[in-house]
């Protein structure tokens, strides 16, 4: 056997590893038997302090998601899933459960490197189970070479125990003594080795003492190869590690150190074994690979060891390699460095000399780090030094060692290769010296190279710091980029390079330099640099302008400066100072590669940056961010880092999402359709509590669209989707998390749960509604209160397109008030014209309405009525934020008694809630609150024989009439009769538009209680008398009867002209869609105005008093009380309402046209319902509640647009007509212009 075949190779341990990984994950079976071999034995014998159950758990999930893994057809859900597996397996406490899992995991990802060395700690941790059941061919092959000795001397006192002539060794199957890991036609079979002891000899013939004997030596044996294993484990993970990082280790017959049992010769001589005196494993273990004895002693002892087995079989091989020792004189002979050249401290030759005053020369970094310890002595001489400041580089001490090395190549690199043995391989591949490396340290061409290359280096260093010429700075910046780039010296070149000098050398170049290139290329060996030492960054952050210098360079494009100023953002106390917004936004939407390989991505800084800015900024700010973000798409790019692999990036990425949902909820349905969730579950997974909740928190955010069917596809997603189970992770999440937290957690876990329909238990539910009670008990901390009274009110699921609650909205609609709703409500909800949106309409009421009933039967069913009380001790609280809430939720749980099984807790709600309905219902002055009180109230009566619970207060509901509801009062009245009749009136947000009969248009602005006059202008030479506006392109738009039509611009804070059109006709009455004016003439007919000025006259046949127009369709009321349909498109006029004349007198004109809400179908004209008013009605406006009628003789009347009867009738105090009305965007004050010149302002009390 040659001394190679002794050491394995990292080639021979990666084949071995990976037939093993490979057939383990080919069969489903040998995975079952392996993790329930290792699971049982866990559960057997846990660590200390740990919970078995609490241990097997996830290592249970973990092996279920490497199944799923497996089976996967799907490359992105294996490589999340592999992903989730690892994170979950290096947070959980080490055993050699994990460790098989860990191993196939990266078998499964095409990491053998990695699978091996997670296979070898199997044997670290569990040598007995791994080398008998786990995985005895891998032991034998790679394991059991190497005890050899051991076996022979097990052999040896076998015999000892047994005498040959008339005692033979116990049969034992399961024993290690057996041919268990050697074919019988193996050349190193343990029965050849222990062929003196026959085998056919009955146990019958065997002594007691024999047989004790025996079995103390069976005993023993097993815990000396279960210790060798462990060192073996190690052994071969050293191997494989150093040949990973590229070390030369391996091609050195290198041989682990060994627990042995002692007898042969050359330990006798060094111990005087006792062969009598049974082994310890405890005697020997001092010898094992523990690092308390010397790496020579362990090297010498192992080689004697083996010394009996290779002298027989090892051919001859280098010399000098089998003879080699710690010893420096083994490899150079007498050849030693000078000593001069060696630094007493660290024993190697110079490679920054200093001299310090007393004398002594030492290696810059060991004397540094001598001082730094609080020394201010000389470490030889121990005199006091009097400058702690060390002096330069022993410059002619530096030249003569460069040239003893230039001299003596073949002594520097044997002096390199001893040291190299002389320590350990850990300390081989950590090694820190200031030495350079060379690529071969037995090439003198190689080592030449280097020299040449670090002179160059030094060479460009010096013309950055010291050259007054900027081209020849700029020149210097290039070369050293490209060094670093080629030379594969890093960490040496950044030691050269960190020096502040060298640091501040680069910032000039960023001050003078317009050079993009070497800018950029400045940039990069900082950030690099940066990256490496906080050092640079604290030389960076020294001088604010260095900062500001750099904030300039990215706001003028140079994106790769973000990197730099992400790694400075620890240090600058204010990002938004720096008005990098702009910027930030640019580079995340930034499509192109990258030029520079740099430490940290330019995308990835620039989104932390931005939840930085987030995280700062005030509300104002923020708005501003996220309005750009959405108007120019980047919340897209945004969305698409979801997906990134670093959690710093992903929990800004959630950051600043949750951020934009919050400020601007319409962009919650941008990113619910762009965003991949499976890394946001993933990272449930997580061992960061911190990244687990901001999921959790999006993912809440995140299902309050407006569309319920849209929030039941993003919970099966979040669901089912996700790597593990979604729902047990907030469960356990939930056990833990801080108060805070709780009930964000618990409203996302209890919607998962309601995805199916609810069954009788579910540990989800139940642990989600406790929470969210006790919660809202916790009197201690209010914070907590309130957001579990908000979460319970969310819990109904109707939402605006903002994301806020609707749950107030909709009680109040179902007791008869939309006006609320319908504010809140997009209009797109309300109004449309098209079956299928009709019919995706009714599909979202019926899903809300399922929603609804599933939510609230759980919350109300819960220990039979439990949250009743929880609510009812909230509206008792003095907070008014959360007696609201806590009022508003109540309030829809009780109503929702009346829809659900009556399985006994409307008594439990009666007993908890009764009372404080009716004492709200009595003592509120708020009309809403009212209402809502007397709608659950409602709920209480719905048998027959509770009406007697009305008895105590039916007094205070029969004196509440009906005009309490809609009580309006007078605000303010403007006169403005010197500018004659007012005509026309218009409101836009928070600005009303008045046209007056002498050709003044006013803009007014309602503050409090007063109108304020902001602006008058007078272009028209006649009368206004049509206003109306676009509101998407927030124009006015003005008809007079001097014969031409204004377009107003009203974005800005004073109103303009922009455009004049000539309408070649008097207009009385004016529409607008887009650039289609339609109008009425002086005469008989519509005119209808198009923008390039050309005009035609429809309905010519009528003399029109009033317009609507709708959707492309005009509707005409006539003078003879007839109403037509013109579509514009084809012209075609259809009849509504025939028109009649009388005979006597005259006809009833149609002053006034509304047509308010949605249009179902125009095929059926017939007359729904009717206003009876005797008097004159000139004008007409319509809330989503009520409908005013002005009429002739200066009275307003208010009807119930539903149950169409009068409430109330307004006077005016004079006798005028009432001209024009409007209402503002609120539907809570209502505007309106008389003939007489005054302006009105009421408003809904």
């Amino acid at each position: 056997m040659t001394t190679t075949s002794t050491s394995a190779t990292s080639s021979q341990i990666l084949h071995h590893t990976a037939t093993f990984v490979s057939e383990a994950l080919s069969q489903s079976e040998i995975r079952r038997r392996l993790f329930s071999i290792l699971r049982r034995k866990l559960t057997l014998s846990p660590p200390p302090s740990h919970d078995p159950t609490a241990l097997i758990k996830p290592l249970n999930l973990a092996a279920e998601t490497l199944d799923n893994a497996i089976t996967s057809t799907s490359s992105t859900v294996r490589s999340s899933s592999l992903r989730l597996i690892e994170n979950l397996l290096l947070s959980h406490p080490e055993n050699s459960v994990s460790s098989l899992l860990l191993s196939l995991t990266y078998g499964l990802w095409r990491r053998p490197v990695d699978a091996a060395l997670s296979l070898l700690d199997v044997f670290r941790l569990d040598p007995s189970s791994a080398r008998s059941e786990i995985a005895p061919s891998l032991f034998e092959e790679l394991f059991l070479i190497h005890l050899l000795p051991v076996l022979r001397e097990l052999n040896d006192r076998r015999s000892k125990i047994l005498s040959i002539s008339t005692t033979s060794p116990p049969p034992n199957n399961n024993n290690l003594f057996t041919n268990t890991f050697y074919d019988d036609d193996d050349d190193y079979s343990i029965n050849d080795e222990m062929g003196a002891v026959p085998s056919t000899k009955s146990l019958s013939k065997m002594s007691d003492e024999q047989a004790s004997e025996l079995k103390i030596l069976e005993t023993e044996y097993e815990e000396v190869v279960d210790e060798n294993c462990r060192v073996l484990a190690k052994y071969l993970k050293e191997v494989l590690e150093n040949e990973d990082k590229g070390d030369n280790i391996n091609r050195l017959t290198f041989h682990p150190p060994l627990t042995i049992m002692q007898t042969s010769q050359a330990l006798d001589d060094h111990r005087g074994f006792n062969e009598d005196r049974p082994m310890r494993t405890e005697q020997l273990s001092r010898i094992s690979v523990n690092g308390r004895r010397p790496r020579h002693v362990e090297r010498n002892r192992n080689m004697a060891l083996f010394e009996s087995r290779q002298s027989q079989t090892q051919k001859p091989e280098q010399p000098g390699l089998a003879e080699s020792s710690c010893s420096p004189d083994n490899v150079i002979g007498k050849q030693t460095p000078p000593k001069d050249f060696v630094c007493p401290i660290t024993s190697n030759v110079f490679n920054d000399p200093v001299t310090l005053e007393t004398g002594q020369t030492y290696e810059r970094r060991a004397i540094q780090e001598w001082l730094d310890r609080g020394n201010d002595t000389c470490p030889i001489t121990r005199q006091e030094l009097q400058n702690t400041q060390l002096p330069k580089t022993n410059y002619v001490l530096k030249r003569l060692i460069g040239s003893w090395q230039e001299l003596n190549p073949d002594l520097v690199a044997a002096v390199n290769h001893s040291e190299n043995l002389c320590i350990g391989i850990d300390q081989v591949v950590n090694s820190n010296s200031d030495m350079m490396p060379s690529n071969s340290p037995n090439s003198v061409i190689s080592q030449a190279t280097i020299e040449g290359t670090v002179s160059e280096l030094r060479h460009a260093i010096s013309n950055l710091c010291t050259s007054e010429i900027l081209k020849e700075s700029e020149t210097a910046v290039l070369r050293i980029e490209r060094f670093w780039q080629e030379a594969n010296m890093e960490h040496d070149i950044q030691i050269m390079l960190s020096k502040p000098p060298v640091v501040n050398g680069f910032v000039e170049i960023l001050f003078n330099s317009v050079d993009s290139k070497v800018l950029r290329a400045t940039i990069f060996l900082l950030s690099e640099l940066g990256s490496r030492d906080k050092a640079v960054i604290q030389t960076l952050t020294q001088v604010d302008s260095d900062v500001e210098c750099i904030a300039a360079l990215l706001r003028k494009g140079l994106t790769e400066a973000i990197v730099l100023i992400y790694l400075l953002r620890t240090s600058i106390l204010d990002l938004t100072k720096l008005d990098l917004v702009d910027s930030l936004l640019m580079a995340i939407n930034n499509k192109e590669r990258d030029l520079f390989n740099m430490c940290v991505k330019p995308k990835t800084a620039a989104v932390i940056l931005l939840g930085q800015v987030f995280e700062s900024c005030d509300e104002t700010t923020a708005a501003s961010v996220v309005n750009s973000m959405v108007s120019g798409k980047e919340i897209e790019s945004v969305v698409d880092c979801l997906g990134a692999e670093s959690s710093e990036e992903r929990i800004a990425t959630v950051g600043i999402l949750v951020k934009c949902m919050q400020v601007d909820g319409k962009c919650r349905n941008i990113i619910a359709d762009k965003a991949e969730l499976a890394p946001v579950l993933e990272s449930l997974m997580g061992p960061n509590d911190g990244e687990r909740f901001e999921m959790i928190n999006f993912l809440s955010e995140l299902v309050k669209l407006n569309r319920r069917t849209f929030n039941d596809q993003i919970l099966h997603i979040i669901k089912d989707e996700g790597p593990l189970s979604t729902m047990h992770a907030l469960l356990v999440y939930l056990q833990t998390a801080p108060d805070d937290q709780c009930p964000t957690v618990a409203g996302l876990l209890l919607q998962l749960d309601l995805l199916t329909e609810p069954r009788k238990m579910s540990i989800y539910r139940e642990e989600a509604i406790d929470t969210l009670i006790s919660c809202l008990r916790n009197t201690e901390f209010p914070g907590v209160q309130l957001a579990a009274a908000e979460t319970i009110m969310s819990l109904q699921g109707s939402f605006t397109t903002s994301g806020k609650s609707l749950t107030r909205a909709t009680l109040l609609k179902r007791a008869g008030l939309d006006k609320s709703y319908n504010n809140l409500v997009r209009i797109d909800q309300l109004s449309s014209f098209s079956a299928e949106a009709e019919e995706s309409l009714k599909e979202e009421e019926k899903a809300a309405e399922n929603w609804e009933r599933k939510m609230a039967s759980v919350l109300v069913s819960h220990e039979f009525g439990l949250l009743f009380e929880a609510l009812s001790e909230g509206l008792r609280s003095t907070d008014s934020e959360l007696c609201s809430t806590c009022f508003i939720s109540a309030t829809w749980l009780v109503d929702m008694l009346k829809t659900l099984p009556d399985t006994g807790v409307r008594g439990a709600a009666r007993v908890c809630l009764l009372k404080r309905f009716a004492s709200i219902f009595k003592s509120s002055r708020n009309t809403e609150e009212k209402i809502l009180s007397l709608l659950a109230l409602s709920s209480f009566i719905q048998e027959p024989g509770e009406w007697r619970i009305w008895t105590s207060f039916t007094h205070f509901i029969s004196s509440w009439g009906i005009k309490d509801l809609w009580s309006h009062k007078q605000l303010v009245q403007v006169d403005c009769s010197e500018n004659g009749e007012v005509l026309s009136l218009v409101s836009f947000k928070d600005k009303i538009f008045s046209g007056h009969s002498d050709g003044t248009i006013k803009v007014w602005t309602g503050k409090g209680s007063i109108l304020h006059l902001i602006q008058e202008i007078r272009e028209h030479t006649k009368a206004v008398t049509s206003l109306t506006i676009l509101p998407a392109a927030e124009k006015l738009y003005s008809g007079s009867l001097d014969r031409t039509s204004r377009v107003w611009s009203i974005s800005d804070k004073a109103i303009h002209c922009i455009q004049v059109h000539d309408m070649k006709d008097q207009v009385l009455s004016l529409v607008i869609s887009n650039t289609v004016y339609c109008f009425i003439p002086h005469g008989s007919g519509v005119k209808v105005h198009s923008g390039n000025g050309s005009s035609k006259l429809l309905n010519g046949s009528k003399h029109v008093k009033c317009l609507a127009l709708v959707q492309g369709k005009l509707y005409c009321g006539c003078q003879d009380n007839s109403i037509q349909e013109i579509d514009l498109a084809t012209e075609t006029v259809g009849t509504i309402q025939i028109g009649s004349r009388k005979l006597l007198g005259k006809a009833s004109p149609v002053h006034a046209l509304q047509i308010y809400g949605k249009i179902l179908s125009t095929s059926d004209y017939n007359i729904v319902g009717s206003l009876v008013t005797t008097l004159e009605v000139r004008v007409m406006a319509i809330s989503s509640e009520l409908i005013y009628l002005g009429c002739k003789k200066g009275s307003v009347e208010i009807w119930n647009r539903e149950k169409l009867n009068r409430i109330d009738t307004l006077q005016t105090g004079s006798n005028c007509r009432v001209l024009c009305m409007a209402l503002d965007s609120t539907e809570e004050v209502l505007v309106f212009g008389t003939s007489d010149g005054q302006i009105q302002a009421w408003g809904l009390s």
